[in-house]
């Protein structure tokens, strides 16, 4: 078995892995240290979430990956229109609803927007004109659908903030239980809330005296899907368009049946004594007891799933402390303690938040949404270009089970983004910008000429070949390497007029990273050509794993691929560009990315120094992302400038904002922005694991080296 000292040399020549196929099992990669110096479970407690006010900025959330529930401060979701910021949803990564198309609008006419591709047109859906009502149909559905609102009422009446008193409310960490208490008309009610860890259902116990009064009852209300943008995913004004049902299958069980077009799900609701349940409204039910407590689980059932057992609120509460202690105690950890400068707290306290929201948000069986779980944005669709900032942190954390659940989402896509390259004149597999489980390139005037998520996959495998060097990790990715690699070796064109010399060029037509560019003048941007080096690179590597030849075609490209471009020694965003100047300064700086989220693939580290300080000097930091960050803090740190580091980190910026639940929330209408939580867990695990071609042995090199950052870490590993 390896020591910590020979895990972190063969770490350290992670460089070589990829020509010598070497790696390390799972179990090396992964290593907790259970038992060592750092007491988790202490430094979690410094940072469980306590509420005392009716705050619209404090929704807390509880789940297990698939499924979150998010309450406000009556560990339920009573106060809708006080918390209307970040929403009070039930949300899955099952739960999707299509709106029948309007009358005239035919859902297999979409035009494509020809685009001029080096001498030959290639169809992209980026054009709208003529077409409106079809185009923003098609973007528009299937959107992610709220499964329902769960709240108090006091004498049939929704409560409002000024009916609260004495608020006290806490979000322990290591179980995810969250108890809530307060004053209510007169009288002392507690909450305890909590998602079972395996199943879309959540656990309550709610003890007052109000029940014996007859005063409180428990409120159901359910909405019909929302083709909004944003939002809490449900139209609370359309109760003609649905159905809710309801029977009383066993006296302790209630069944809430729900329709919506052609979407059909269920709600379980059971207790241990039978209570009243009432319809109100057609959508509104009310639930009571004359006992002094009122204990359910409450599961939400997807359509042709055989109704379960039913969980208890015990069930619920034991799975979802099992988990979340599996969770802390498994993979690497990090405390901040013992430093002295004066922002390691909020560092710290971002740290541990961050993982519990990605835990919760970004650890199911499908790519998270931007916002998560927490509510709509984009309709609820996820974005594969976002794939890695949701989820590459639980790899570099030692959390394979967290990574790996959404992963089969390249399997399942792989023969519609096979049909996607071939319709576009392409080899191989272009993988979707913005889509659902249906795996459609939704419309838009930019997804579709984006091409940065297309290494993603190979990226995906090579960790998870580092992790598990066996043949098995090998033929799971195969094919998806090899038909992404196609893609990218028949996307690069060769083309002189570009400053390739005679090279390979990426571009015309593309949308960058920063997305902030015309198409038809793009080319040569430093991040893709990087990481096109860097995917054609690694699955060249994957082809002599499997035994067999070099791919010719690839290593042409690979030999040239044009270089990152440069002016007045600092890489630019894209060839030609001047992008130092205020009509470029915003957005992505994503020549970053080119050595900080990916290795030194053709990149010279002093030029990219220097790069990192010229954004720092001159960016506009006010209008870029919350992955941005992190970003440029890889970035960096993989060019030694660690003050720099932790400058990105925290940069006073809205941009940068982490509220009081620990959430990155950027603006009004993106309240929850998890690529900024994701992203920073992967600088932090670069910054205490070290990099390829970092320095080897430090503790936690990414840090200051100033005597204030006395960083505890364990279980990281190199980063690629």
């Amino acid at each position: 078995m390896l020591t910590r000292r020979d895990f972190l040399g063969v770490m350290g020549g992670a460089a070589g892995l990829l020509a010598a196929g070497c790696g390390t099992s799972t179990r090396d990669l992964a290593l907790s240290e259970r038992g060592a110096s750092i007491q988790r479970q202490r430094v979690l407690a410094r940072h469980d979430i306590r509420v005392r006010r009716v705050d619209p900025e404090m929704v807390l959330s509880a789940g297990n990956g698939n499924f979150a529930f998010n309450v406000d401060c009556t560990g339920l979701q009573s106060l809708p229109t006080a918390y209307a910021l970040l929403p009070l949803v039930t949300l899955s990564h099952w739960a999707w609803h299509t709106i029948p198309a309007p009358a005239g609008v035919d859902v297999s006419a979409l035009r494509y927007q020809q685009w001029d591709f080096h001498g030959r047109k290639v169809p992209y859906a980026t054009s709208a004109v003529g077409q409106e009502p079809l185009f923003n149909y098609l973007r528009e559905n299937p959107h992610r659908l709220n499964l329902g609102r769960i709240g108090l009422v006091l004498d049939e009446k929704p409560l409002t903030p000024g009916d609260l008193t004495d608020i006290e409310q806490t979000l322990d960490l290591y179980s995810g239980l969250i108890t809530s208490r307060f004053t209510l008309g007169g009288g002392l009610v507690e909450v305890m809330t909590c998602a079972h860890g395996d199943r879309d259902a959540i656990g309550l116990r709610v003890r007052s005296p109000l029940w014996k009064t007859g005063r409180l009852a428990l409120q159901f209300e359910f909405g019909y899907g929302s083709n909004a943008s944003s939002g809490d995913g449900a139209d609370w004004n359309n109760p003609s368009a649905h159905q809710t049902t309801l029977s009383r299958p066993e006296p302790n069980l209630t069944l809430i049946g729900r329709q919506l077009d052609a979407m059909r799900y269920g709600v379980l609701i059971a207790s241990p004594s039978p209570p009243t349940v009432r319809r109100i409204a057609s959508h509104r039910l009310l639930m009571q007891t004359d006992a002094p407590e009122l204990e359910c689980t409450v599961e939400f059932l997807r359509d042709g799933i055989p109704m379960p057992t039913p969980a208890t609120f015990e069930d619920a509460r034991r799975t979802s402390a099992a988990r979340w202690n599996e969770y802390w105690q498994s993979g690497a950890f990090i405390d901040l303690g013992d430093c002295t400068d004066l922002r390691a707290p909020e560092l710290e306290r971002r740290i541990i938040l961050s993982q519990y929201l990605t835990g919760v948000h970004c650890a199911g069986e499908w790519p998270s949404a931007e916002t998560g779980l927490f509510c709509n944005s984009w309709y609820g669709k996820f974005h594969l270009e976002m794939h890695w900032w949701h989820t590459v942190h639980f790899a570099a954390w030692g959390r394979w089970t967290a990574f790996e659940k959404s992963m089969g989402v390249y399997a399942r896509f792989l023969e519609s983004a096979k049909a996607r390259a071939k319709q576009q004149g392409f080899a191989g597999a272009r993988w979707p910008k913005m889509t659902s489980p249906d795996g459609t390139d939704a419309p838009s005037n930019i997804g579709p000429l984006l091409i940065w998520q297309q290494p993603h996959p190979i990226y995906y495998a090579e960790l998870l070949y580092r992790a598990k060097p066996t043949r098995e990790t090998l033929e799971t990715w195969r094919e998806i390497v090899m038909e992404s690699a196609e893609f990218m070796a028949s996307f690069a064109q060769r083309d002189d007029r570009q400053g390739a010399a005679g090279g390979f060029v990426l571009g015309p037509a593309i949308k960058t990273v920063s997305e902030n560019a015309q198409p038809e003048t793009t080319y040569n941007p430093t991040y893709e050509l990087s990481a096109w080096r860097f995917g054609l690179k690694t699955a060249q590597a994957w082809r002599e794993r499997l035994g067999i030849a070099r791919n010719a075609k690839w290593d042409e490209v690979l030999l040239g691929l044009a270089t990152a471009p440069q002016r007045d020694g600092v890489y630019l965003m894209q060839e030609g560009q001047d992008t130092f100047t205020y009509q470029w300064m915003y957005e992505h700086p994503a020549m970053l990315g080119a050595l900080g989220v990916l290795p030194e693939d053709g990149i010279d580290p002093a030029v990219m120094a220097r790069t990192v300080q010229r954004v720092r000097a001159g960016w506009d930091f006010s209008r870029v992302w919350g992955w941005d960050f992190p970003m440029a803090a890889m970035a960096a740190a993989r060019t030694g400038q660690a003050e720099l580091v932790i400058d990105f980190l925290l940069m006073d910026s809205p941009m940068n904002r982490y509220i009081g639940n620990g959430v990155n929330s950027p603006r009004p209408d993106i309240p929850a922005y998890l690529p900024g939580n994701g992203g920073l867990l992967a600088a932090i695990a670069m910054m205490a694991g070290g990099w390829t071609g970092g320095p080897i042995g430090a503790q936690a090199p990414g840090f200051p080296r100033n005597g204030r950052w006395r960083v505890r870490a364990e279980g990281f590993g190199r980063w690629l």
